[in-house]
C-alpha cells in the first residue's frame, strides 16, 4: 500500500493508522476483536488467547443499543465536561450531534478525528489536535447525556423532556458552586490513558467551538467503584472499599430492573429514552486532613466496614452480605444500602480527584460521583436523602457541585447520531 493510500485509508477509517498500528505492538499486529467483558483477542492467536483490554490498549465498540460507558468495565481515567449551548439554531445542533457522533466513532477506534493532525492544508488549522498520536485506544468510551436546560423551549424540546428528567432538590448540608454544577450537555471520556481522555473532549470542545462553551470540567484518577464482579474493589481517598455490592456489567437482570430505562417507562415525551438511563454527577469535597485525623475503630464505625478487608461489621470478606443491625444507625454502609432505601439500587462509576489546594494548606481533594439509574426519583434521590440527614460521614465530606442528565440510547450504526431520536 502505497504512503497516499495510508493516509487515505486512515482518514477515511477503512484502515488502521499507523499510529494505531504501531500503539498495538508494531508492524502486522492487528487488533483482531473489540473489547468484550473486559477482554480483547488479537489477530494470529487463534482467538484463544485472550488479554485485559487494559494491557492491550484495546478499543471498545461504539455502536450498540446502549451508549458504552455506563455498564462498560471501568477505565482508570475520567475527563468530564459539562457544555453550554450557545447557538439558538436547532439544526446546527443537531449537525453539531452528527459531527461528534462522527468523531467519537474515530476516536473510540484510535483513529484521528476527519483528515488527522498533520498533512493537510499548511495555511488551515488541522483536524485532529494530535497530542493523542501514537497512543492506543486505551478502552476510550465517550457517553453523551441531555440536561434539563436544554429543554427550556430553545429547540423545540420542551414539550419531549421526560418526567424523570427532574431537578435534583437541595438535600442538607449541600453548598453547592453554580459554576461548577448543571449544564445543557454533558460528556464523560473515560480511558486507560489520561491523554486519550483529555485529547476526547478537548476534540469534541474544538468542533462545536461558537456553538458550545465548556462549562465545567473534572479530572478523575482512581476509580472508587468496579463494574466487574472478579475484580478488586477499588478504594476512596479515605482509605476504604466503597461500591462492593455496585451492578456489574454482565449482570443483564439487574441492570435491566437498575440502569436502563425501559419500553414501559419510555412513553410520550419519554419515548426516545428507550434504551438510555439516567446520570447524576456529584462532586464531593472530602476533608482528608480532619479525617486523616480520626482514629481507626471510629472511621471503621463511620463506614460500617474493616479498614483491612472492607469487610461489614462482624463478617470476614468483603462480599459477605451485611447485618445492617450490627452496624451503628449513622454508618454510611447502613444507610446507603438498598434494604434502608426501599430497594434503591444505582450504577456508580465515582472516581477521586485532587484539584491543588484550598488556599488554606489543604487539598482540594475528593470524589466525583457519577450514578446511573433507570430512575433517579427511585435511584439516587431516595439513598441521597437517607445519606444527607444522618450519614456520619458528613462531618468530613460536603457536596459542592451538583448536575443530572438524561443519557439517550447508544448510537445504532454509522447512520445513526447521538440524540437522533429527541430530535426525530
Amino acid at each position: 500500500m502505497s504512503e497516499d493510500t495510508r493516509d487515505r485509508a486512515d482518514r477515511e477509517g477503512t484502515a488502521p493508522s499507523r499510529r494505531t498500528v504501531i500503539g498495538w505492538g508494531g508492524a502486522g499486529l492487528a487488533l483482531g476483536a473489540a473489547a468484550t467483558g473486559g477482554a480483547v483477542a488479537l489477530a494470529g492467536g487463534g482467538g484463544s488467547d485472550a488479554v485485559p483490554a487494559a494491557e492491550a490498549g484495546g478499543a471498545v465498540p461504539f455502536h450498540g443499543a446502549h451508549q458504552a460507558g455506563i455498564a462498560t468495565p471501568v477505565q482508570d481515567r475520567l475527563h468530564f465536561a459539562a457544555f453550554d449551548v450557545k447557538t439558538k439554531d436547532r439544526a446546527e445542533l443537531i449537525r453539531l450531534l452528527q459531527d461528534w457522533t462522527r468523531a467519537a466513532e474515530r476516536m473510540t477506534a484510535g483513529h484521528e478525528v476527519g483528515d488527522g493532525a498533520y498533512g493537510g492544508l499548511p495555511e488551515a488549522p488541522p483536524d485532529d489536535t494530535g497530542e493523542a498520536l501514537g497512543l492506543k485506544p486505551s478502552r476510550l468510551t465517550l457517553t453523551i447525556g441531555f440536561g434539563p436546560s436544554l429543554f427550556d423551549g430553545r429547540f423545540g424540546l420542551a414539550g419531549r423532556r421526560p418526567a424523570a428528567l427532574v431537578d435534583l432538590p437541595k438535600f442538607p448540608g449541600d453548598n453547592l458552586d453554580r459554576a461548577r454544577s448543571d449544564g445543557d450537555l454533558c460528556v464523560q471520556a473515560c480511558a486507560d490513558d489520561p491523554q486519550v481522555a483529555v485529547h476526547a473532549i478537548r476534540n469534541l470542545a474544538r468542533i462545536g467551538f461558537g456553538k458550545v462553551a465548556v462549562r465545567w470540567s473534572q479530572l478523575g484518577f482512581g476509580k472508587t467503584s468496579s463494574t466487574t464482579p472478579d475484580a478488586q474493589t477499588p478504594r476512596n481517598l479515605f482509605g476504604f472499599k466503597d461500591g462492593t455490592r455496585n451492578i456489574a456489567g454482565t449482570d443483564t437482570a439487574r441492570l435491566d430492573e437498575h440502569v436502563w430505562v425501559s419500553g414501559e417507562d419510555a412513553r410520550g415525551p419519554a419515548a426516545w429514552m428507550g434504551g438510555g438511563s439516567y446520570l447524576v454527577a456529584r462532586r464531593i469535597r472530602m476533608n482528608v486532613e480532619t479525617w486523616d485525623r480520626t482514629p481507626l475503630a471510629e472511621q471503621e464505625d463511620i463506614f460500617g466496614r474493616d479498614k483491612k478487608e472492607g469487610a461489614p461489621v462482624g463478617k470476614a470478606g468483603e462480599h459477605d452480605e451485611p447485618f445492617l443491625k450490627a452496624m451503628k444507625p449513622d454508618s454510611h454502609v447502613r444507610l446507603a444500602h438498598p434494604d434502608t432505601n426501599a430497594g434503591a439500587t444505582i450504577l456508580r462509576r465515582g472516581y477521586s480527584f485532587t484539584d491543588g489546594t484550598d488556599g488554606l494548606g489543604r487539598l482540594e481533594a475528593g470524589l466525583f460521583f457519577l450514578a446511573y439509574q433507570r430512575d433517579v426519583r427511585t435511584g439516587f434521590i431516595p439513598v441521597q436523602t437517607s445519606l444527607a440527614r444522618a450519614d456520619a460521614l458528613n462531618e468530613y465530606i460536603q457536596h459542592v457541585g451538583s448536575a443530572i442528565f438524561a443519557v439517550p440510547p447508544g448510537v445504532r450504526d454509522k447512520d445513526d447520531w447521538w440524540g437522533r431520536e429527541l430530535f426525530a
